[in-house]
């Protein structure tokens, strides 16, 4: 008898003497696995981009020279846990037949590599510091590390985010780090190196894990997508690769996103829908209105983009982004070359390269980064940035302050036209730029081109106020407008390292204030009537004021105390001290000349003494 059992009487009960209906067996969906934990390298050779670090891994295996701890330091998504969880595999290693010693050869896998890569070994602890980052905690760990491995060779102790552990968690680590057990190792991994106690760094073995350049992360993802078997363009891994800023976990998670999203070829058009990037030749497009002062086009051109869907701080981060290319592919030509550039970057960036000088591309830089700041923090971003655009343009019509003082000296008092059209004002005032009037892509004397155009009806500017020759001009300068803070502030906190008219830069003392330079640069402006390029250089620079006149200040001393005289004062009066020297003449002379007066600055003063007759007005004791 072979009767059927149909579906609707499947899950009747059975009868007895009869075996139940046999349920057919339903395999289990394989679950999906995200691309940055399916391709997570597993051993040395799957690194990307951390080359020096991996050779000196490698040599260091081979001679046995193994440190107790090591210190892995990168931004997020460069590898530092896979490298953690590799070093481990390398010091466990072991074949089946129980052979095998610590190696960096890990193409075959042993008894335990499986377990390690996967983060589940008994004898490889992981722990967060973020959520274990107590004084008990590093207890629990050391009372636990003088046990014996189960069953590998070291037991490994993988701590993540450690510059989130306590001051006093560290003060508990240090003697175990400095002499663990044989069979204890640690790893370290941090975003935050300059927050580990520098007794802790002592006592490891630094590693900094790099950004993964660019066009190696467009091959990688271009792999990836091979295997995978998924179609995509150059220009749209490109793309990723940007967006990601040298992190292969993030450049993993775009492309896992994009994938999806496109549902089949991958286009650069979908990766900017997805993250809301403008497109690269509109972003050039607005580039190019900027810089010829054509606010309309600008704003237009900005708004579209935003009704696509761009966002306004992205828009501005994107020609903050292509204002640097423009700068590099004029100082550096054979940047052209990069694999990530779109053909319209290396086209139109070189043509700009040739045309832009440099003050006007490292002032547009300036505005673009304060720009983004305030968009940022606006309720209404894209009014923000619109305004940010106006202030582009408007300077981009502009002359650079060594123009405004060469036609000065000149005794022009005008600036050249860009077109030969002329302003078409008679008072001298500036005519808001439009488009075709004297903007940095007109022919005006910043461009490098060699043929100039011809020179246009004058446009007058306002004569400036003040003429600053010196650092200690614009000292004097703040002490005229009583602008107190600013001047102590220049005194005490800068090193100069550059001064001509126009441009100053200088380097900070530490703890000085970070909007020093433009602070000082607005200030200039309303002083003198001309535009500053303040910066802030990394530069060593010479020293504050307040310390050349510290300096002065104890050599007129010692000057002082070396005069026969003064010295048979001191030692016919013992305890006597000089307090103060002060040369009436130059402080005669300041105060003549509107300075300020006292001993404070007073560098270029006659000796006090001569050897015909000392002057003893000027001592106090």
């Amino acid at each position: 008898m072979t009767d059927e059992i149909d579906a609707a009487t499947a899950d009747e009960p059975g009868f007895a003497g009869f075996d139940p209906a046999p349920v057919p067996a339903v395999a289990a969906p394989t679950p999906y696995r995200v691309l940055a934990r399916k391709y997570r390298p597993a051993h040395f050779g799957d690194l990307i981009g951390q080359d020096a670090m991996v050779r000196t891994l490698t040599n260091a295996f081979a001679a046995g020279r193994i440190p107790q701890a090591w210190m892995l330091t990168g931004v997020r998504g460069v590898g530092k846990t896979t490298t953690a969880r590799i070093l481990a595999r390398a010091l466990n290693f072991q074949t089946a037949d129980g052979g095998g010693a610590p190696t960096t050869d890990l193409r075959e896998f042993g008894i335990h590599c499986r377990d390690i890569i996967e983060g589940r070994h008994i004898d490889v602890m992981e722990l967060d510091a973020a959520s274990n980052n107590g004084v008990e905690n590093v207890r629990q760990l050391i009372e636990g590390i003088q046990y014996a491995p189960v069953s590998g060779r070291y037991k490994v102790y993988i701590i993540d985010e450690v510059h989130m552990m306590s001051t006093a968690a560290f003060n508990a680590l240090l003697k175990t780090l400095e002499e663990p057990p044989a069979h204890a190792k640690f790893i370290f991994a941090t975003t935050e190196i300059r927050k580990v106690p520098i007794t802790v760094l002592s006592r490891c073995q630094r590693f900094d894990l790099r950004r993964v350049e660019s066009d190696v992360l467009v091959n990688h993802l271009s792999g990836i997508c091979r295997t995978e078997s998924v179609e995509a363009e150059d220009e749209a891994l490109a793309a990723v690769a940007r967006a990601a800023e040298g992190s292969v976990r993030d450049s993993l998670s775009i492309l896992d996103q994009a994938i999806a999203h496109a549902a089949g070829r991958i286009t650069l058009d979908d990766i900017r829908s997805m993250l809301g990037l403008a497109d690269r030749a509109r972003v050039i497009d607005l580039f190019e209105s900027v810089m010829k002062g054509d606010i309309a086009a600008a704003l237009g051109e900005l708004r579209a983009q935003y009704d696509a869907g761009a966002d306004p701080v992205v828009v501005l981060n994107d020609l903050a982004e292509f204002t640097h290319l423009v700068t590099r592919l004029k100082l550096v030509p054979d940047a052209v070359k990069d694999a990530t550039l779109a053909q319209a970057e290396r086209v139109r960036g070189g043509d700009f390269a040739q045309r832009l000088s440099l003050r006007v591309l490292a002032r547009t830089w300036q505005m673009l980064l304060k720009g983004i700041a305030e968009v940022k923090q606006a309720d209404r971003p894209v009014m923000a940035a619109e305004m940010v655009l106006v202030r582009l343009a408007h300077a981009a019509d502009l002359p650079t302050p060594d123009e405004a003082l060469k036609m000065l000296r000149d005794g022009a008092g005008a600036i050249p036209g860009g077109n030969g059209q002329g302003n078409g004002h008679g008072g001298g005032a500036p005519r808001p730029p439009s488009g075709g009037g004297n903007t940095a892509l007109a022919a005006r004397p910043i461009l490098a081109s060699a043929n100039p155009a011809p020179v246009a009806a004058p446009r007058a500017v306002a004569a400036p106020q003040a003429i600053v020759a010196s650092i200690e001009d614009v000292v004097a300068l703040a002490s005229q407008h009583r602008e107190i803070t600013l001047k102590i502030a220049l005194e005490r906190d800068i090193r100069p390292v550059r001064f001509e008219p126009g441009r100053i830069e200088f380097s900070l003392v530490e703890g000085a204030s970070r909007t020093l330079a433009q602070d000082l640069s607005r200030k200039l402006k309303e002083w003198t009537g001309q535009t500053w390029m303040v910066a802030v250089v990394n530069a060593e620079g010479g020293a504050t004021m307040r310390e050349q006149a510290i300096a002065a200040k104890d050599q007129r001393e010692s000057d002082a105390a070396a005069h026969p005289s003064v010295k048979a004062v001191l030692e016919r009066f013992p305890g006597a001290r000089i307090v103060d020297v002060r040369d009436p003449r130059a402080v005669e002379a300041a105060e003549n000349s509107a300075a300020p007066a006292g001993d404070e600055y007073l560098p270029d003063a006659e000796p006090l003494f001569d050897d015909a007759e000392p002057d003893f007005d000027g001592i106090d004791f």
